[in-house]
């Protein structure tokens, strides 16, 4: 990937993942799908789990069910017992950690893995009352049987559930059916699965009017990346240790027939039919959330694209409608990343259960946590947000909480939704930021002509959203069907940053020709509104993460009101108000700010200053220097092993070595990309380390090229380019299209692409800017031999403007043509370096030329008379018409020798290919009882070969 496009490079990596689309359970780590409840420290005396197979219902077609069940038992006396449900694609081993905390706190734990999961049997019916929510049924009956488990009536235990996603909308489902639950932990979950895969932001719709009639209300568009991961996760793990309990192989993995059909059929067409909207309406704990009695936490993700803040808010307001005690919290985690507070959101599940089932509080009585706790967001980058409360839940909209309208300052805009409904904008890729991936390129989301932006006035004093900002447009459009994908950015100056990684999709059937009005809610969230900033609300036809049509269409957006804000004045979990600030504290906080400017403006300066200088002034006209690199792995491996080499101007450097010699490892460290144990990385004298200023001088293809597949090679360029920051001027598109060499598919999308135009437009990538420093791993992967040809000189006369170019290949011939220099890497060692001439041209060793036809038994005589010449060290046949001799003498004495034994001569030569050099000093490096010693490491290649034969 190139590494100075770090944005797009992670898209393609990201795209790639199989991420599972459920949490194993609420806690459980997993980087692929991070929740809000957190795994708790294992206690110290774990107790055995007892493990049983528990039959169930039979599948449809009669199929005998059993589950993988472990509980977690009391030694002695009547204990409450807790179900704990694990995430989609996980098992019970999941959720062993909770289970361990939750029974030091006093619980039976019965942990399992769900139908069609693990090692259970049967296929998954994502959470069907007759089949999964049943077997839940069933684990309450026979723990209602158990020695250690305390009853309220016979048949009755004291019971809690706890899970996240998938295990969370079971939990909720099975307090739907079951009044025996007492107490409810449900994170990152549903409340309606048919809205959450094809949600709909629009709301309210008014009436028809003289102006045209109302849209018609319809489902959304799909979100297909996340089906599509839904269904890997299920083929790839669910049952993945069980291939018995799987049954037979097919391409639905473990999931029921019929469900994996209507998904199909959704993935083909883009649109839900209306029996898979039935068949996920009721596998959710919508339809049975009025009678849940049992006090509920719910704890939703800000960060999720999968399962957003409305899904939790829905399930919320059908419990205060039952009147049933809830409480709510938003975490900064979720689907697509980790919580920064797992331990405050674990403490507060875990005091939940506590409170209401262990302690059997009354549910009249005081909430064990605040009944609504959300964050606000850091204002620096990987700071975790200030959890703050309010004495009630407002729900998205704000509730009784202050309402603030945001005038527009662009109240409208035109649009089009391309044919075949690429390429597409891309505002947000589930699970980047469990990568620590932030996506925040503007270019890439508001593609030209696919895209409007209605900017609002600057606001007048810093502001705290929570909940969905609420916005009322006119759009008028050339076809029946409208969709429109809705994503809020701040505006800074020149800077667009996006707030939440989220989209709001809106799916409309209207009149052609005629004016609709609608309303939209934006995506939930909390947003942080700093004074003189501006509110961008981006509207796209197409987002790369949903389902698209392929219909062409004209979109004209008017009319556009203001933004109404739901504000929200909380106390933040310290005791301070978080969101405003009385005037004499601010006048406090302002004059206490300018006493440390004042104070410390001095030393920034000074510190600035030193920041500029070289770390290293000595190397400052070096443009790469590495000394004394270390990397040992956790399991012990040392991957790199006091590797020191450097690259000059001028210089194209190949860096070779076997598989494993720690090239890839030396490489990654050079960029940036990982840390060292020990040594030092100099680039123009600044040491590097993650995000170093002075990398910005670097290019950069590391493992491969990454692109947009929807966009063209020159947009890819231009997206790379612009998300730099840097002027257009200094990209120096011309010289960079000239290496990429795609003549008129410069204008294509790349997805049509072979490997080796891709590979070209990624080298052409990085020499944008022309960066004074240019590595390239591989750069001839995927090149047929012209291209390899010429691309020679072009970094051949790269480097000749006083820039370097360091290859990593294991193209020996490639090197040997292109480099003026190389280094040699193995078993984590430099073992040799120096000028490719130096090494290729020995004074030891002599290339002897024979005639093409040679009996070869007098050839094998005249070798064996020539090895017994005094002073020749080794003869060998490198082809039936070429020798290599290495002697002790002069190349005149070797070849009068040669004659003398009875060879042929018809040329000598000193030269070796590269690979010759190459596969001696590997041999001699890797030869027993021959290690490398101390010093050896940069040795020139003829003293290492003399040092070996020496010995």
């Amino acid at each position: 990937m190139s590494l100075r496009a770090p944005l797009i490079a992670a898209l393609v990596v990201a795209s790639s993942l199989a991420i599972a689309p459920g949490a194993p359970a609420v806690g459980a780590p997993q980087p692929t799908a991070a929740i809000a409840v957190p795994a708790a420290a294992p206690a110290a005396d774990q107790v055995t789990p007892e493990v049983s197979s528990v039959p169930v219902g039979p599948e449809p077609d009669g199929t005998g069910v059993s589950l993988d069940v472990s509980v977690w038992p009391q030694a002695s006396g009547k204990h409450p017992v807790v179900l704990l449900a694990h995430g989609f694609g996980g098992s019970k081993e999941s959720v062993t950690d909770q289970a361990s905390a939750l029974h030091e706190r006093g619980y039976v734990v019965v942990a399992w893995s769900a139908r069609g999961h693990g090692a259970s049997g049967g296929t998954i019916h994502l959470n069907d009352p007759a089949y999964e929510i049943a077997d839940a049924r069933k684990l309450l009956d026979l723990a209602a049987t158990r020695s250690d488990v305390e009853l309220d009536a016979p048949g009755d235990p004291r019971a809690g559930v706890m899970g996240g996603s998938y295990g969370g909308a079971l939990g909720l489902m099975l307090a739907g059916v079951d009044r025996r639950v007492d107490g409810v932990v449900s994170a990152i979950t549903w409340n309606d699965l048919a809205d959450a895969f094809f949600p709909q932001a629009a709301l309210n719709t008014p009436p028809t009017t003289a102006a045209g009639r109302a849209p018609i209300a319809t489902p959304g568009p799909f979100k297909q990346v996340w089906a599509t991961n839904f269904f890997l996760s299920a083929g790839r793990g669910a049952g993945a240790s069980s291939a018995s309990a799987a049954g037979p192989a097919s391409s639905c993995g473990r999931f029921d027939p019929t469900l994996c059909r209507l998904f199909v059929q959704a993935s083909e067409s883009g649109t839900a039919s209306p029996e898979l909207l039935a068949l996920l309406h009721a596998h959710s704990p919508k339809p049975t959330m009025a009678q849940v009695t049992a006090p509920t936490l719910l704890v939703q993700g800000v960060a999720d694209s999968l399962f957003g803040l409305d899904q939790a808010d829905a399930n919320a307001q059908a419990l205060a409608a039952s009147g049933t005690p809830y409480a709510v919290r938003w975490s900064d985690g979720g689907h697509d990343g980790p919580s920064s507070h797992e331990a405050e959101e674990t403490e507060a599940s875990y005091q939940w259960l506590d409170h209401y089932v262990r302690d059997k509080a009354s549910h009249d009585g005081p909430l064990p946590t605040a009944a609504f706790t959300y964050g606000i967001p850091a204002t620096r980058s990987g700071q975790p947000s200030t959890l703050t409360t309010l004495p009630a839940y407002p729900g998205l909209s704000g509730g009784p909480l202050v309402t603030r309208e945001l005038p527009l300052a662009t109240a409208e805009g035109a649009l089009v939704h391309p044919p075949g409904g690429q390429p597409a904008s891309l505002i947000a890729v589930p699970g980047l930021a469990a990568l620590g991936i932030s996506l925040s390129t503007y270019q890439i989301a508001a593609l030209p002509g696919q895209s409007t932006a209605l900017d609002t006035q600057p606001i007048a004093e810093a502001t705290t959203v929570v909940g969905s900002p609420v916005m009322r447009f006119t759009v008028t459009s050339d076809s029946r069907e409208v969709t429109l994908f809705a994503s809020v950015w701040r505006v800074t100056g020149g800077s667009v940053t996006l707030t939440n990684p989220l989209v709001a999709p809106v799916r409309l059937e209207v009149t052609p020709g005629r004016p609709t009005p609608v309303m939209i809610s934006l995506p939930g969230a909390t947003y942080e509104l700093p004074a003189g900033t501006r509110w961008r609300v981006l509207l796209t036809s197409t987002e790369s993460t949903y389902a698209n049509s392929r219909v062409p269409s004209r979109i004209r957006i008017t009319d556009a009101s203001a933004l109404t804000l739901p504000v929200a004045v909380g106390t933040s979990v310290g005791g301070a108000v978080a969101g405003g600030l009385d005037t004499e504290a601010i006048i406090a906080l302002a004059l206490l700010g300018v006493l440390l400017l004042l104070a410390l403006g001095g030393w920034l300066v000074r510190r600035r200053r030193r920041r500029h200088l070289p770390a290293r002034p000595d190397l400052a006209d070096i443009p790469l220097v590495v000394e004394g690199l270390v990397k040992t792995y956790s399991d012990g491996h040392r991957a790199v092993d006091d590797v020191s080499w450097r690259a000059e101007k001028g210089q194209v450097v190949g860096l070779l070595g076997p598989n494993g010699a720690g090239k890839t490892t030396t490489m990654r460290m050079v960029m940036g990309l990982i840390s060292s144990d020990a040594g030092s990385v100099h680039v123009l004298g600044e040491e590097v380390q993650a995000g170093s200023p002075v990398l910005g001088r670097v290019g950069a293809l590391i493992e491969g090229p990454g692109f947009l597949p929807h966009l063209t090679g020159r947009q890819n360029l231009e997206a790379y380019w612009a998300a730099t920051g840097r002027a257009t001027e200094d990209a120096h598109f011309d010289e960079a299209l000239d290496v990429a060499a795609l003549g008129g598919a410069v204008d294509r999308p790349v997805k049509s692409y072979s490997q080796g135009m891709r590979q070209r437009l990624g080298i052409a990538q990085a020499m944008l800017g022309l960066p004074e420093l240019l590595i390239l791993d591989e750069p001839t992967n995927g090149l047929d031999p012209p291209q390899i040809a010429a691309m020679r000189p072009i970094l051949r006369r790269y480097a000749e403007t006083g820039r370097t170019v360091v290859i990593s290949s294991h193209m020996l011939a490639e090197v040997e043509m292109t480099c003026t220099h190389v280094v040699v890497m193995h078993a984590g060692r430099v073992i040799t370096s120096g000028l490719v001439a130096d090494l290729v041209d020995s004074d030891d060793t002599t290339i002897v030329d024979l005639p093409e036809h040679v009996d070869h038994h007098a050839l094998a005589a005249a070798v064996h008379a020539l090895e017994a010449s005094e002073g020749i060290t080794e003869v060998r046949v490198d082809t039936p018409t070429r020798l290599v001799v290495v002697a002790d003498r002069g190349r005149a004495d070797v070849v009068a020798a040669a004659v003398g034994a009875g060879l042929p001569v018809v040329g000598v030569s000193s030269r070796r290919h590269l690979e010759e050099v190459f596969l001696g000093v590997i041999s001699s490096a890797s030869a027993p009882g021959e290690p490398i010693e101390p010093g050896d490491e940069g040795a020139s290649l003829v003293e290492r070969l003399r040092q070996v034969r020496a010995r």
